[in-house]
């Protein structure tokens, strides 16, 4: 009886939704996030051109949701930057991702199983940061259910939803690349999960927000860890959505890829089409030079 007393899943939910996440998890998330920024074309060469811009884009990438949620309620974007023990730890994991000799701190942290137990315990750390956005917006807006999901949304995003700011700092323009217009699995899983936590904060959904946390952590960990052992870029949600938006919206059915393939003519083809388009230029060109003499 009493095993089945510890077992019990309610209580082990509300000590997993109380569990600190300093500094085990937030160090996970810190490399995470840093290797993503080091795997972005051109990071490499800033970091050796300029340190500094290299830095505060680090910084982004780890608090950059915490500034945006922060500015969103009010407060100095700022404000998070009074944690210097925080601030110190990412910027150790920066410097080590970036500088150490040989790349041996990435070479580790790479190593692809190395990499998903990171990966698992950085998923940690967003679903609790999107309750914690929720339960904040609500202490501000009691009755602001639209707040608290944007406020969840970013919390949970991170630095996508200010990527295009961040590319700047690496003198980097790709308006192509927005997360609202192309969503990737954590930004729309942020999103879902900020509904989520705003019903249950506003009791309409009738489950604890410890096991909700569990649940939702359990979902988050499996899917990403799934999909960076795959390589995959693709989402869980794809099928439902691809349903719901031909539906609600008249998407076609796997739309979005037709239209890529619809939209980027092969390789092949283009460069067939630029050469007879030269072709006959210099044709033009000889039938000039042929008359003219």
């Amino acid at each position: 009886m009493d095993v089945l007393a510890v077992l019990n899943l309610g209580d082990f939910a509300q000590a997993f939704s109380k569990m600190g996440m300093f500094p085990v998890f937030d160090v996970a998330y810190y490399i995470v996030s840093i290797l993503y920024l080091k795997y972005e074309p051109g990071s490499v060469e800033v970091s050796r051109r300029s340190p500094v811009a290299s830095w505060l884009c680090a910084m982004l990438y780890c608090f950059g949701s915490y500034i945006v949620a922060d500015a969103m309620l009010g407060s100095s974007p700022l404000d998070y930057f009074q944690h210097n023990s925080h601030i110190l730890l990412a910027s150790a994991v920066w410097y080590l991702i970036f500088y150490c000799p040989l790349n041996l701190f990435y070479k580790c942290v790479a190593f692809l199983p190395v990499k998903l137990v990171l990966v698992a315990l950085k998923e940690v750390v967003r679903t609790r940061k999107i309750a914690a956005g929720v339960h904040h917006a609500h202490h501000a807006y009691h009755h602001g259910f639209f707040i608290m999901v944007m406020v969840g949304y970013v919390k949970g995003s991170g630095v996508a939803l200010i990527s295009n700011f961040e590319q700047l700092l690496r003198g980097v323009w790709r308006p192509e690349t927005n997360e609202i217009l192309n969503m990737s699995f954590p930004t729309k899983a942020s999103l879902y999960g900020a509904i989520l936590f705003t019903l249950q904060e506003a009791h309409w959904l009738p489950v604890s927000k410890g096991t909700l946390i569990l649940v939702f952590t359990l979902f988050m960990a499996t899917s990403k860890v799934w999909m960076t052992a795959r390589h995959s870029h693709g989402s869980p949600f794809a099928l439902i959505e691809s349903w719901v938006c031909h539906l609600l919206f008249g998407s076609p059915l796997g739309g979005s890829e037709e239209d890529h393939h619809h939209h980027h003519p092969p390789a092949a083809a283009v460069s067939s089409s630029l050469k007879s388009k030269e072709d006959l230029s210099e044709g033009a060109r000889k039938r000039k030079a042929k008359k003219a003499e």
